[in-house]
């Protein structure tokens, strides 16, 4: 019997060949959930180690860390037997190294017929070897050319979204293979996943020939009023989304017409016009307010301090850090955060 506080994944032990974001963030959800995660890491550790301590943190707190060489002949024999005492493994690296190394299902079954391996890569396995970092994938999937004023250049958002999808993604596709009691290849690539993330707007390219279009205040393509308006101080998201929340928000904001969400759809110039005269009559912190009331989607623009600071149930301690905590919650269950471990720390 699993202890009464034990996570989910209790029991389940996972390998991690990670290097900076997309792979250490998908095995540190599995590791708030219970997982145990070894952090197979070269003698100068990752590379993230240098960018900060609190950058290492934010993605590898509750793990163990071990130090292998897996080019040299009795690292992979280390690995190994890591792997024969495993459920998965988890890499990130470029598909050569990856191959090279032998980080594949077929190069560790010999090991343990039921490991499955999950590689995580721009293009997928076979897609060859260009780089693909975060950014640059956002680029070459779409996402910049969809993101900032139509008068300016393409812009490309403030945080890692390619390599947080993919993370996700990856740990959902390992998660599946562990279930069906097989083992076996997993490959996750951060462009495919960019792709699917724009499945809206790439279902109107191959279905109706739509383009997608880049609108100015991260205005929908389907809904109206659905982007960020200027207030009398500040800025405001509004997402009216049916009739109902457009009825309570016009009688609020003291405008007429346009009942109909075909109807503000066709005449969308006229209605952001009048929804922006509307909202200049308060500011977003009072537009909040009183929309919420209502039932309304709608939120006024914050930066991330005073986000952190409005939610301070998001922000755990795992050892000298602060961190934001997991965003899976499991009735009965409260993760233990761990601290980040020491390079080598379980060698």
């Amino acid at each position: 019997m699993s202890a009464p506080n034990s996570g989910p994944l209790a029991g389940i032990r996972i390998l991690e060949v990670g290097t900076m974001l997309a792979g250490p963030y998908a095995t540190m959800m599995l590791a708030d959930l219970g997982a145990e995660v070894t952090k197979v890491e070269p003698a100068g550790g990752d590379i993230s180690r240098q960018v900060s301590d609190s950058y290492f943190a934010s993605l590898n707190r509750g793990k163990r860390s071990v130090r292998i060489e897996l080019g040299s002949e009795a690292g992979r024999a280390r690995l190994g037997e890591l792997v024969g005492q495993s459920h998965a493994l988890l890499v990130n690296l470029k598909p050569s190294a990856i191959r090279r190394l032998g980080l594949t299902y077929e190069g560790l079954r010999q090991y343990n017929e039921k490991i499955v391996c999950v590689a995580i890569t721009g293009y997928g396995l076979y897609g060859g070897d260009d780089p693909a970092f975060d950014y640059i994938i956002q680029a070459a999937a779409g996402i910049a050319a969809l993101t900032g004023d139509p008068a300016g250049p393409p812009t490309l958002p403030g945080y890692s979204s390619a390599d947080n999808s993919t993370g996700l993604t990856a740990a959902l596709g390992l998660l599946a293979q562990i279930l069906s009691g097989r083992g076996g290849q997993v490959d996750v690539s951060l462009y495919e996943v960019m792709l699917s993330q724009l499945n809206y707007h790439a279902a109107a390219y191959l279905n109706e020939g739509k383009r997608p279009q880049r609108r100015p205040h991260g205005a929908h393509s389907y809904y109206v009023p659905a982007q960020i308006f200027p207030t009398a101080e500040g800025y405001l998201a509004l997402f009216v989304t049916h009739d109902g929340f457009w009825k309570a928000f016009a009688g609020e904001a003291g405008i007429d017409g346009f009942e109909l969400m075909a109807d503000r759809a066709a005449r969308r110039t006229e209605v952001l016009d009048a929804v922006t005269v509307a909202l200049a009559a308060d500011t977003a912190i009072g537009w909040e307010a009183r929309l919420r009331r209502l039932g309304v989607p709608v939120a006024a623009v914050r930066d991330l301090p005073t986000a952190l600071d409005n939610s301070p149930g998001a922000v755990v301690t795992a050892g000298e850090f602060r961190l934001v905590g997991s965003p899976i919650r499991i009735g009965g269950y409260e993760p233990e955060y761990g601290p980040p471990p020491r390079l080598g720390e379980h060698d």
